[in-house]
């Protein structure tokens, strides 16, 4: 790939970050066969925000009528794709504070956190609440990984008001959390039981 003089590097950044607002610094400097400093730099010269920054524009924008169930800065990561009673992405970036000191490896609770509330963010009800969870933590978790979850909710034959959504979360490729939800909501029959 042939290196860009900086004008058109950086429309070309621009281009790239519209096409995909998840991309990383890295993967920038790797595109475009510079330093992560020069992207940086190009970011602030075009005033671009750094990627946190992007996810929670996105997330915000788009998804904050979306979820019904939890106000949406109550979900551990950021929502970066919603389906309600479907499917869903976020992504959770690793920092010092979700790490055990003494070796960098990320405490189970922060990923458990994620992969539950975007089990709940799914849900379209105004109450959805966690009955049971079976979760498997397949490989540790470092300082500064980035963890993508994935949530399904599974086909359901019956009305019931107890939905089971299945959540991998994956850092690359590499499955490091297997997790099955069942969620308790209040569906429109159960509503009018609880009425009367």
């Amino acid at each position: 790939m042939k290196k860009y003089p900086k004008k058109e590097r950086q429309t070309r950044l621009v281009q790239a970050i519209e096409e995909n607002p998840f991309i990383t610094d890295e993967q920038l400097a790797e595109k475009f066969q510079v330093s992560v400093q020069t992207v940086r730099l190009d970011r602030v010269a075009l005033a671009i925000p750094e990627l946190r920054e992007r996810i929670k524009h996105v997330a915000s924008e788009n998804y904050a009528d979306a979820v019904r169930s939890l106000p949406i800065e109550e979900v551990i990561g950021e929502i970066i794709d919603i389906e309600l009673n479907k499917g869903a992405i976020s992504i959770f970036e690793v920092g010092p504070e979700h790490v055990f000191q003494r070796n960098k490896i990320a405490r189970g609770h922060h990923l458990f956190a994620q992969a539950n509330s975007l089990a709940t963010a799914i849900i379209p009800n105004d109450l959805a609440l966690t009955t049971q969870a079976t979760v498997r933590f397949i490989h540790s978790v470092k300082e500064g990984e980035r963890v993508i979850a994935k949530a399904k909710v599974r086909d359901q034959r019956d009305s019931r008001s107890i939905t089971i959504v299945d959540v991998n979360s994956y850092v690359g490729d590499e499955v490091v959390l297997k997790g099955k939800f069942e969620m308790y909501h209040t569906t429109e029959k159960s509503k009018r039981t609880e009425v009367k």
